[in-house]
């Protein structure tokens, strides 16, 4: 609800993913979790060449509040926008979220054997808090390794 609220992805105080990022060697921002990032700070994350994009555009406190069909709605509208634009790279942030919205009930973290319309496929930890097991040092090296496969680092 926060990331809503501040019109910011992954913006909640507990949340990894920007000092994760950080870590990785991919960003130098630091986002305010108070207000979230401004437009300078939005303007320079996207030059980084990385994009963020929701499968469900309605605000959680938790992934499991999301259904299965609004997640695979969610894959189906991904898949045409990575259609449209054409990145190098998708990753998906969790692993349970990426197998409820593709129906791939074996998927695992990391590249995955096909890709979605032109792009390779990865699929990374969720940066929440409530992953507990993740650390900003881990997140940072499945972050790291994405970017070099997508050739922005």
């Amino acid at each position: 609800m926060w990331t809503a609220a501040t019109q910011t992805h992954f913006c909640h105080p507990s949340n990894r993913f920007y000092p994760a990022l950080r870590r990785a060697g991919l960003i130098a921002l630091v986002v305010d979790t108070d207000i979230g990032m401004t437009e300078e700070q939005r303007q320079s994350f996207g030059d980084t060449g990385i994009g963020i994009s929701n499968l469900v555009g309605r605000a959680t406190v938790r992934a499991s509040e999301l259904s299965r069909d609004e997640l695979r709605a969610g894959a189906d509208r991904l898949a045409a926008l990575v259609e449209r634009i054409e990145p190098a790279v998708v990753a998906i942030a969790g692993v349970t979220a990426y197998r409820d919205a593709f129906a791939d009930w074996k998927a695992g973290l990391g590249r995955q054997s096909h890709q979605l319309g032109p792009a390779a496929l990865w699929i990374v930890p969720n940066p929440s808090g409530l992953n507990a097991h993740e650390t900003i040092e881990s997140l940072a090296v499945w972050y790291r390794e994405v970017a070099e496969a997508a050739g922005i680092t």
